[in-house]
């Protein structure tokens, strides 16, 4: 059973640069699934967890340290596929810090298993946990790994 303490929970999951190219960018690697099946997934494995999702996606990073910024206070968790700025946007980084509720990074593909340059999450030290290398499961994943993480901070606080 997938349940929080608080129906209708926010989640807000953030989609990075490029991530609008799924099912057409690189399909070996991520995959043929476009952005919206992802999210569909998630939409759905949250509402089963009485969790609300709601899902922003940009190519521009300025925009999702405000997204960051705008859910502090409004979102209990965050679950972000920063994509390739995870490997070096420390202003996310320092957003993310700044955000008191869960944060779960997510990855499509297994960062450590591919080029030097993506073995390095700088999102990683900031957040609750990381999913990588699961493909769409991950999504679902990332859920129900946030409805388990607010259910024991929940319980903890009672």
């Amino acid at each position: 059973m997938c349940t929080v303490s608080d129906p209708g929970t926010l989640v807000v999951l953030l989609s990075g640069p490029n991530l609008d190219l799924l099912g057409e960018r690189e399909p070996e690697v991520y995959g043929r699934a476009r952005l919206a099946d992802h999210v569909a997934r998630a939409v759905e494995e949250a509402a089963l967890c009485g969790l609300e999702l709601e899902h922003h996606q940009s190519n521009h990073e300025g925009e999702l340290v405000d997204l960051v910024h705008d859910a502090r206070g409004r979102a209990a968790a965050l679950i972000v596929n920063a994509g390739a700025l995870t490997h070096y946007s420390w202003s996310l980084h320092d957003a993310l810090a700044a955000f008191e509720g869960v944060v779960v990074e997510l990855h499509l593909s297994n960062p450590a298993a591919r080029e030097p340059w993506r073995h390095t999450s700088v999102v990683a030290d900031v957040a609750d946990g990381s999913i990588t290398g699961f493909g769409g499961l991950g999504y679902g994943l990332a859920v129900r790994a946030v409805a388990r993480l607010l259910a024991e901070r929940a319980a903890g606080a009672s």
